[in-house]
């Protein structure tokens, strides 16, 4: 029997490397667009990248992807493992969430793997997009371009508009946190960034 084609990424689990971490919602439908949805997907950030010992950076939800900025601190888990954490539990919520609303939505993101079994599928299979940034101008690269990800969409004019980014603790790192976004952990200085 022929198997589907699986597109594989490669991590490369170099210490002192950032990653720029992209992941899409299942056929890329727009499902992170409700702020409650959002919100959970931050508590799922925060815990895993806590759990797996990484420092989120930067980040943006789209309504049909997501981008995160990670640097792997010392006894740092598998890109893998933290992707894992990131999505399994945050998946399950939405299931629940589906099921107690029956929401037709549940239909729809409950495939056929093979007869007689079925499975829930809120984020497309694999593991998404990995791109390992040691140099400060790709790192700056890579933050401008997570920020700049919902303007050149369309969602809002300005980076600094759309709440479900990092964009706002950059470019105005006086203002008040917003208690549903995650919590950004600086670079060390070895990156020297002036920008941040």
């Amino acid at each position: 029997m022929d198997q589907p084609h699986r597109k594989r990424v490669k991590h490369f689990q170099e210490r002192g490397h950032v990653h720029e971490l992209t992941f899409s919602c299942y056929r890329r439908m727009p499902l992170l667009t409700n702020d409650s949805w959002k919100t959970l997907l931050a508590q799922s950030v925060v815990r895993a990248a806590e759990r797996h010992q990484y420092r989120l950076v930067a980040f943006v939800f789209m309504p049909e992807h997501v981008h995160l900025l990670v640097l792997p601190e010392r006894d740092a888990s598998t890109i893998s493992a933290l992707l894992n954490a990131i999505k399994r539990p945050y998946s399950y919520r939405i299931k629940q969430l589906l099921l107690s609303s029956q929401c037709n939505l549940l239909e729809k993101l409950t495939i056929r793997q093979r007869p007689g079994v079925t499975t829930f599928r809120y984020w497309q299979e694999g593991p998404g997009y990995d791109r390992n940034l040691i140099e400060p101008e790709s790192i700056i690269a890579a933050i401008d371009y997570i920020h700049e990800n919902p303007v050149k969409s369309g969602l809002c004019e300005r980076a600094i508009d759309w709440r479900w980014s990092s964009a706002r603790r950059f470019l105005e790192p006086e203002s008040p946190l917003d208690p549903d976004l995650p919590r950004l952990k600086p670079l060390p200085t070895e990156f020297a960034i002036k920008e941040l």
